[in-house]
């Protein structure tokens, strides 16, 4: 949610706060939002009936809920990612090769953001999806991105959104991130041990745009089948070669 400093129109952030909530509650009557805000309720019907006139929600009975237009705003922004438009195929393969979910993610507003999602042969069922946020610190894309951000740039999400658990095994203290993020500098590659699903590990590798990180390709898979020298050795490799091809399609875009 939005706090009131630095907002020139405090209404149409409290109309994007109602969106959100809406979204997060999968649906939501006037007296639930209401009470929600601790607002009057002719306030709050003004800006749900505003946002239904201009299509951003629906309006089922007394429930409300989030319009599928936002599925046309973001799929034409990412067809308009220039990230997006080089990388497609080359994540469409690593899902194909290896069997299991490849992803792409991007960092916007300090928060990581799934641009694309493939499942593989054997992949398993996951909450992820396309559009969906997390805090970077939870996963091995988002650490992937962390590492190669400036020390100043980590500081001010870090301040912004603390290191907050998500499993038992987030890290959630900011002198193991920083020595995390060494390592994953060092080796080049960032792994999940089970950091935001629990019974899920991740292998992932920063994109670089000359000296900028542009995103993240990963692998997930349940732990079973991400252990020994296929999770240290085979699919770190594939990962990195599918960084490296996206990395060049960029440069000679």
């Amino acid at each position: 949610m939005h706090t009131d400093h630095d907002l020139p129109i405090k209404s149409t952030a409290l109309s994007f706060d109602i969106l959100e909530t809406v979204h997060d509650l999968d649906g939501a009557t006037l007296p639930e939002i209401a009470d929600y805000f601790s607002k009057p309720k002719s306030t709050v019907h003004d800006h749900l009936k505003t946002l239904v006139n201009i299509g951003y929600l629906v309006q089922d009975g007394r429930t409300y809920r989030v319009s599928i237009k936002f599925l046309n705003l973001g799929g034409r922004a990412r067809i308009k990612s220039p990230l997006f438009q080089v990388a497609e195929r080359e994540i469409q393969q690593l899902a194909d090769d290896m069997g299991e979910h490849a992803n792409l993610m991007v960092e916007e507003n300090g928060l990581g953001i799934f641009l694309y999602k493939v499942k593989g042969s054997q992949s398993v069922n996951l909450d992820t999806y396309e559009g969906m946020e997390v805090y970077l610190h939870t996963t091995a894309m988002g650490k992937a991105i962390l590492a190669e951000f400036s020390e100043e740039r980590r500081d001010q999400i870090i301040d912004q959104y603390g290191l907050p658990a998500v499993t038992e095994n987030t890290i959630t203290d900011r002198d193991q991130l920083d020595e995390e993020l060494r390592m994953i500098r060092d080796r080049g590659y960032a792994v999940d041990n089970e950091e935001r699903v629990e019974g899920v590990r991740c292998v992932a590798a920063p994109i670089m745009s000359g000296s900028d990180v542009v995103g993240a390709v990963s692998i997930s898979a349940p732990r079973s089948r991400m252990s020994g020298k296929k999770f240290e050795d085979d699919i770190p490799t594939e990962v990195l070669s599918t960084v490296n091809v996206i990395e060049v399609n960029i440069q000679h875009r």
